[in-house]
């Protein structure tokens, strides 16, 4: 019988080991390791696993090891994000193939609308670009890690973490989730903008803005849309 474990994109690698864990008739061999252990096992050449993994589902026959898995999915993200680097345009303002999986992991949090993830990398290119703070709240949370409980406050903005992305320059340190390969394929192939925000439009999707002015009345149109939304009930 083929068995089968899922890893979906956006998640964290914390999260994506539970799930390992808890796969019947497969060896565990890695549940006492650190992360950076494991990272080691997969000669990867950083500490942290997270944006290295590839979503996807991936079949084992039983007395398969987790590690197994691992390296496959590993292989995969690897070959996703070369190919991402590769073909990229030209002008980013990435350094390396591992600035592109962080951003990627960025955009991925980002929005859930795949046609808008190109629209959603173009905002952070002309930010990094412009030399702009990226302000993203996803890479807030990850910083804050198990002290966030599913709301953000003003002291959270100006707590300095290196994750921390109203405070630090530039990209974070690392990736804050596993990135698809269309979050890939967006950051290497942004559209070509000159947004610099976006709000969430109230739709899942966002409206994007080219300036501060702009996106302040973009706030208010989705504060009214809330507020009128949560008067209906």
């Amino acid at each position: 019988a083929q068995l089968n474990v899922q890893f979906i994109e956006g998640k964290t690698f914390k999260i994506w080991r539970e799930q390992l864990s808890k796969a019947s008739y497969l060896q565990h061999t890695l549940s006492e390791k650190s992360e950076a252990e494991i990272a080691n096992l997969l000669g990867l050449p950083h500490e942290k696993l997270e944006g290295w993994i590839a979503p996807d589902t991936y079949s084992y026959v039983p007395g398969s090891t987790d590690l197994d898995i691992l390296k496959r999915a590993y292989q995969k993200q690897q070959k996703a994000l070369d190919a991402a680097w590769q073909n990229r345009a030209e002008n980013l303002p990435l350094a390396n193939p591992y600035e592109m999986l962080i951003l990627a992991s960025i955009v991925e949090k980002e929005t859930g609308v795949v046609a808008e993830r190109a629209k959603v990398a173009s905002v952070f290119i002309n930010r990094l670009k412009a030399k702009m703070k990226l302000q993203t709240d996803p890479t807030v949370i990850y910083g804050m890690g198990e002290n966030y409980s599913g709301n953000i406050r003003k002291k959270d903005l100006e707590m300095s973490t290196p994750y921390n992305t109203y405070v630090i320059d530039g990209l974070p340190p690392t990736p804050i989730a596993m990135p698809s390969e269309s979050s890939l394929q967006s950051v290497a192939n942004p559209e070509k903008t000159d947004f610099y925000y976006f709000v969430a439009d109230g739709s899942g999707g966002h409206k994007f803005t080219r300036n501060l002015n702009e996106h302040n009345k973009a706030v208010q149109e989705y504060l009214r849309w809330y507020r009128s939304q949560k008067n209906a009930k």
